[in-house]
């Protein structure tokens, strides 16, 4: 088995995903602001509203996985796609409300759990 080049890699490794863990609870306000912003907008969010929405899935959806917070990034990237779906015209922005909701009270337990429910 090869030796690392960096003895103190997964040590390092670690303090990333600790700091990662410490901006969970700043990325779900985000999202929960995000969602309100689209909610004020009425039975349909402007684009700028679900620009803002898309982009912070988008952020957790690329980095999540990295950190150990494999889950939460994949379930940040499927909700992602509707977004985007209803920003292209594609599909009803109703359905998007409740999993934007699940994901928040589901990440609020434990984002890094291997379980979505």
């Amino acid at each position: 088995m090869a030796t690392p080049v960096d003895p103190d890699f997964r040590a390092r490794l670690a303090a990333l995903n600790d700091k990662f863990a410490a901006t969970v609870p700043g990325t779900l306000d985000k999202i929960r602001a995000a969602l309100a912003r689209c909610a004020a907008d009425g039975a349909q969010p402007s684009q700028d509203a679900l620009h803002q929405l898309h982009e912070v899935l988008h952020g957790v959806a690329g980095s999540a996985g990295t950190f150990g917070f494999t889950v939460f990034g994949q379930e940040s990237r499927r909700i992602e796609q509707m977004v985007r779906g209803v920003m292209a015209g594609q599909a009803e922005w109703a359905p998007v409300v409740p999993e934007v909701e699940k994901l928040l009270a589901w990440a609020a337990r434990d984002a890094k759990a291997s379980h979505y429910d």
